[in-house]
């Protein structure tokens, strides 16, 4: 049976769903799943979860732990990444500090200065991860959950090559939104949706041979709806497809949402009304910061009720897509997902090499992306406004070029729209002086 090694095991987010997943296929429920952490308290909670899933379900699976990264994925057949390198520290400066030359990011987990330098505190650790793999478990697959999704699996295969696939839940969770809002049953859903990560467009929404999209036209017109995704309505509307990632990230990742600490307060935070967005702060600035300790607080009563018995397993998977692709490939039974893979080809409007988030088959063959064609051209082009500051991101991490950071948060679309050239040097020179101890890329060589 495979091994399955989770990098990163003590984040909030994933470790809980990832692994119960796991452990519900039955094709699975013989796996060894190795867990590490740098933190040794959330590590040891960590597998007192794990070991509670596999004892309350009477499963042969085996749970090791360690601090140790390499020893994690020796032999392994499978690398899941849930790490934040830098923790809630950097987090709080990469959401503080441009906030003080008027930039307010919402999550900052993307793209923005937020995104650009989790990126090149992210970068180094995955790539001395890769090495790792072709050390002690060359045939890996590596299964990437860390943001920013595009910016790192396009360091990963540049630097690299190694075969991983990026993984994220907007796709699965929004096309379940779309049939909620239509009153379609959602197994008689079909789609097809392609782009970037977290900017996605649904390129067809049908059941059977109809479109759906003037379903969707018309529930987007109701009041009700367009509380519950303010900003992404109003993208469909002036684009013309829905975009995948919810509303208080997607204001973040274009130039008309966010130009001001009066336009987020006065005219975007009243119209955010639903309950994901509540759970980030309503679209503020710093909304997912604010909430991170009643977030991490829920998850341990959470955790620590599982493990005591007091609340019941888990007996349905999620929608995340890691354990379906490793039960596609260990079973051969085919399985469809929503990949962010290097462009080859896949979207002709794209440049080549970028990561894109395609369709994907996967079964004993591994994960095979297919090819969309080209995008709409708006849509490709609101793409490449991403995808270039994505572009200089990876230059300044394999690189290790200061001028490229510069480059970087220049031409992301909120930064551009809201500073000076004089004020993003500084900006950035604020989070290049913070976050030196993560950054070490830029560092001066020792003599």
């Amino acid at each position: 049976m495979p091994k399955i090694a989770l990098i990163g095991a003590g984040s909030v987010v994933f470790t809980r769903k990832l692994c119960s997943d796991i452990l519900l296929s039955p094709a699975l429920q013989e796996s060894t799943i190795a867990l590490m952490d740098v933190d040794p308290g959330r590590l040891a909670q960590a597998r007192d979860l794990v070991q509670a899933l596999i004892a309350g379900r009477g499963l042969r699976a085996r749970v090791e732990a360690t601090t140790d990264r390499r020893e994690a994925v020796r032999g392994a057949d499978y690398a899941i990444t849930t790490f934040l390198i830098g923790g809630d520290e950097a987090y709080t400066q990469d959401i503080t500090i441009p906030q003080r030359y008027g930039v307010g990011q919402c999550v900052g987990d993307t793209l923005g200065p937020g995104g650009v330098f989790r990126a090149l505190r992210t970068i180094p650790t995955l790539l001395d991860l890769c090495r790792d793999l072709d050390a002690v478990a060359p045939d890996a697959l590596l299964l990437n959950y860390v943001n920013p999704m595009a910016a790192n699996c396009w360091a990963v295969d540049r630097a690299t090559g190694r075969p991983h696939v990026g993984l994220c839940h907007s796709v699965q969770g929004t096309s379940r939104m779309l049939a909620r809002w239509i009153d379609v049953p959602y197994e008689e859903v079909v789609y097809r949706c392609a782009g970037i990560n977290h900017q996605a467009h649904f390129l067809d929404f049908r059941r059977g041979d109809e479109d759906l999209y003037p379903r969707l036209r018309a529930a987007i017109a109701r009041e009700e709806i367009r509380d519950q995704e303010p900003v992404r309505v109003e993208l469909m509307e002036h684009f013309g497809y829905f975009v995948t990632e919810s509303s208080g990230h997607a204001s973040e990742y274009v130039p008309y949402f966010r130009k001001s600490a009066r336009m987020v307060e006065e005219n975007l935070v009243p119209r955010f009304k639903s309950e994901r967005d509540a759970w980030f702060g309503n679209g503020r600035t710093g909304g997912c910061l604010g909430n991170k300790e009643r977030r991490n607080r829920r998850y341990q009563e959470e955790v620590a009720a599982l493990v005591a018995g007091d609340q019941p397993l888990p007996t349905t998977r999620s929608d995340e897509y890691g354990s379906y692709i490793i039960e596609a490939i260990e079973t051969n039974r085919p399985a469809r997902i929503n990949g962010n893979v290097p462009n080859r080809g896949l979207i002709a409007n794209l440049p080549e090499g970028c990561c894109v988030e395609v369709p994907c088959l996967v079964d004993g063959s591994g994960v095979q992306p297919t090819t969309v064609g080209a995008l709409p051209p708006q849509l490709a082009a609101l793409n490449r406004t991403n995808v270039n500051v994505q572009e200089l991101i990876v230059e300044a991490a394999l690189t290790g070029k200061r001028e490229y950071v510069y480059h970087a948060v220049q031409l992301d679309p909120l930064t551009a729209a809201v500073c000076t050239l004089p004020q993003i040097h500084a900006l950035v020179d604020d989070l290049l002086a913070a976050q030196a101890q993560w950054l070490r890329q830029f560092q001066p060589a020792a003599v």
